[in-house]
């Protein structure tokens, strides 16, 4: 049975920092691609990090790119998204997913306001 648990949101100030985490079960986490998205209320789901199966290899859009970070530890099956110098538009709720699956999690909300 699939399970994939986001943590780490809350609310936060313009300019500041969080670290998501995204644990994940019943899958052999090592083979997969790992992703990052988001979405706000009103808007569609926005892909905003991927990391390859070994995490060598990262993508970002370019909304993102320069502030957050993406990265894995896969002795721990977890996936992680430290995220810096945040925006209002980058409230939403996050989301943790592996390439090529369907199983979601419950998702983090992160909320930047002052």
């Amino acid at each position: 049975q699939v399970q994939i648990v986001e943590s780490g949101g809350g609310l936060v100030q313009p300019g500041g920092s969080l670290r998501l985490s995204c644990a994940v079960s019943g899958f052999t986490f090592s083979n997969y691609a790992m992703r990052w998205y988001r979405q706000a209320p009103g808007k569609e789901r926005e892909l905003v990090a991927s990391i390859d199966k070994p995490g060598v290899y990262t993508y970002y859009p370019d909304s993102v790119a320069d502030r957050f970070t993406i990265s894995r530890d896969n002795a721990q099956n977890t996936v992680y998204l430290q995220m810096n110098s945040l925006k209002p538009e980058d409230t939403a709720m996050y989301y943790c997913s592996a390439f090529g699956k369907e199983d979601w999690g419950q998702g983090t909300q992160v909320t930047v306001s002052s």
